[in-house]
């Protein structure tokens, strides 16, 4: 999964330890979704979503490598 969380939270000139406490995560974990280790759970992928107002396909999309066949 392909995720705009870096580039979100620096639009708003986040730091990765403020969106994490705003998280209610670690610093890691923000690293590790941003880096693509690591898909959120779906309800923290709503509190992403919900901490920059906006829908969860704005965040996260699917790798185009993804087949569902």
């Amino acid at each position: 999964m392909k995720n705009r969380l870096s580039a979100l939270r620096s639009d708003r000139g986040w730091s990765q330890h403020t969106l994490a406490e705003a998280l209610g995560v670690s610093r890691q974990t923000v690293i590790s979704i941003e880096k693509g280790r690591f898909d959120p759970s779906l309800p923290l992928a709503f509190r992403i979503a919900e901490t920059f107002e906006c829908a969860i396909e704005d965040v996260f999309s699917p790798s185009p490598d993804t087949s569902h066949d």
